[in-house]
């Protein structure tokens, strides 16, 4: 059974960091690309960031880029998402997603459940 557990959400001031790590279980990692997903309040849920199966390409929302980054230890089956001079903004549930193809463009199959992040002061 194809599992995502997300963690690493919380609590943090802006301009504070947190790093989320998403673990795969039941399938290699190594053949998904993977992207991070986040959905704030009374929002859409929007792209955050995607990685290719290899890592070799990532991708950023553009709002996004120079703060967040992605990466990924396919030997561990974990995806991070470092997170970087957050702003109340930021606050939202993430998600981190799987589809089975090597590179980030189309639909992902594989969600995991969420965890919030909190930007306040």
């Amino acid at each position: 059974q194809l599992q995502l557990v997300e963690s690493g959400g919380g609590l943090v001031q802006p301009g504070g960091s947190l790093r989320l790590s998403c673990a795969a279980s039941g399938f290699t990692l190594s053949n998904y690309a993977m992207g991070w997903f986040r959905q704030a309040p009374g929002k859409e849920r929007e792209g955050v960031s995607c990685i290719s199966s290899g890592g070799g390409s990532t991708y950023y929302a553009d709002s996004l880029k120079g703060r967040f980054t992605i990466s990924r230890d396919n030997a561990k089956n974990m995806v991070y998402l470092q997170m970087n001079s957050l702003k109340p903004e930021d606050t939202a549930v993430y998600y981190c997603a799987a589809r089975s193809t090597s590179s980030c463009s189309g639909s992902y199959q594989t969600w995991g459940q969420g965890t919030q992040v909190t930007v306040s002061s």
